[in-house]
């Protein structure tokens, strides 16, 4: 999959754990667009991973956490519901809504996650 939206920084810290931010500012008429993109990515990530969604520091493969807000800096709803695969997220009804993602996972997470989204560290 080709991300359009989400263009991931990455960091590792002394353990080994990989962590992928990303950060994208859409107007309403986009938000379905990535929202889209990220409920794929995670859906992704809870097929190849099943059952090891978790704290990596306490031996599960990856985590997630993920943050919206418009544009004055207030909270806007993001939700991922993992049963369904389905990402409520509300756009802004003044201007951008700027959602952040990040990843954080174990090495053979970060080896899947780069083949999978092409992703360069």
């Amino acid at each position: 999959m080709t991300l359009d939206y989400l263009e991931f920084d990455y960091s590792e810290d002394e353990e080994g754990t990989g962590t992928w931010d990303a950060m994208a500012s859409v107007r309403a008429e986009r938000v379905p667009a990535l929202a889209a993109e990220i409920a794929e990515l995670l859906r992704w990530a809870l097929r190849q991973f099943a059952g090891r969604q978790g704290a990596v520091e306490e031996g599960m493969d990856w985590d997630y956490d993920l943050q919206s807000q418009d544009d004055e800096g207030r909270p806007l709803p993001a939700r991922f519901d993992a049963v369904s695969g389905q990402l409520t997220l509300q756009a802004s009804a003044t201007g951008y809504a700027t959602v952040s993602l990040s990843l954080s996972g174990s090495a053979r997470f970060g080896d899947a996650l780069r083949e999978a989204f092409g992703l360069d560290d």
